[in-house]
């Protein structure tokens, strides 16, 4: 059973509360520290909503170093030692952020592009349209076993590597949040950003930290794609928001969040245990799939077929001619009038350990 802790705190003081290498990952979405001096207009004079607010305020880049300095410390103490970190920002801040980061001995790992779909255009002419912000994904050392879901994101990205580059729309639309017709935060990040995210570097049951929650975009997707979630944010609106938001949100049925595993992390298991073990009896007849060719398993876990003995892969590649094969896919047994492969016991072992 996941837990969602949510606390309406000043974050550099919640972050010293918490235990020490307690967290798998932290979403940091830090002030951008914009020092927009003057009201943004439209063409046709109308005020542009833009981040003007009080939280992105600082008196200098000094101050705004220190304040980054601080909250990025904590976050590497209070992380576990395979745990990451990732931190979006525009170029306002984020090549700050990103020495502080190395200057903590983080080990980055990518920078991400976040191209957005359908982007705010300049409107006064005066350079180019801002249309993307980047990400910075970081371990806590170099030494750091980190959780990277590579067959899951290759799968999701319909069987093709992930890129760095990620199009997303901005939060738009049902999704964003209002009052009064108005944006309840200016910087409201797209659920599907967060998705990515969380998919892509964590596992169920994790625990996940975002230390400038606004209004629980983390937390909501966190929550769904069953996680653990602590949420800080000092902004006592934003926190009622985040706390109903992630309050009606129900996880997915865990029937249909299973991830994929990643083979390089599973258990080996050898042909020869399934020999030992009496799960796989001397004399016992393999086929390819159809039936080709026959081998019999030996006692010492090797197969012998057509004058060739060895192990379920070296004989497969041999008597095809290939230079390699794999023998769990390539060799099927018969239980019940059918043959299924003897990956299938595999599988069955794996489950039972």
């Amino acid at each position: 059973m996941t837990f969602v802790k949510l606390y309406n705190e000043d974050c550099l003081k919640k972050l010293k509360k918490i235990k020490s290498e307690s967290i798998d990952l932290i979403f940091a979405d830090p002030p951008y520290n914009l020092q927009l001096k003057n009201k943004l207009r439209r063409p046709d004079t109308s005020k542009v909503s833009a981040v003007n607010d009080y939280w992105d305020k600082f008196s200098s880049f000094k101050d705004y170093d220190s304040f980054s300095s601080k909250w990025i410390k904590e976050c590497k103490r209070v992380l576990k030692k395979n745990g990451t970190l990732w931190v979006i920002g525009s170029y306002h801040n984020i090549f700050r952020v990103g020495k502080i980061i190395q200057d903590n001995n983080f080990w980055i790992l990518n920078d991400v592009i976040w191209n957005k779909k359908n982007p705010m255009p300049n409107f006064k002419g005066t350079r180019l349209t801002n249309a993307h912000e980047t990400l910075i994904w970081a371990a806590k050392s170099d030494k750091s076993k980190y959780t990277f879901n590579y067959h899951s994101m290759k799968t999701f990205n319909d069987d093709k590597q992930l890129r760095s580059d990620w199009d997303i729309a901005i939060c738009n639309g049902s999704e964003r949040i209002m009052s009064n017709n108005k944006k309840i935060h200016s910087t409201q990040k797209p659920e599907a950003l967060l998705y990515r995210v969380i998919l892509c570097s964590s596992n169920r049951n994790d625990i996940i930290l975002d230390p400038f929650m606004g209004t629980g975009t983390t937390g909501a997707v966190a929550k769904k794609l069953d996680r653990n979630f602590i949420g800080i944010e000092k902004d006592e609106r934003y926190f009622k928001v985040s706390e109903k938001r992630i309050k009606n949100l129900n996880p997915l049925d865990p029937n249909f969040n299973i991830q994929m595993i990643d083979k390089k992390k599973e258990k080996r298991i050898p042909f020869g245990y399934l020999v030992e073990s009496g799960i796989v009896e001397p004399g016992l007849n393999l086929f390819d799939y159809k039936k080709k060719f026959k081998a019999k398993v030996m006692a010492d876990g090797s197969i012998y077929c057509n004058k060739i003995q060895g192990s379920i892969h070296k004989v497969g590649a041999q008597i095809q001619g290939m230079p390699s094969c794999n023998g769990w896919s390539y060799w099927h047994f018969n239980i019940e009038g059918k043959l299924e492969p003897i990956d299938f016991l595999r599988k069955k072992i794996r489950e039972s350990l």
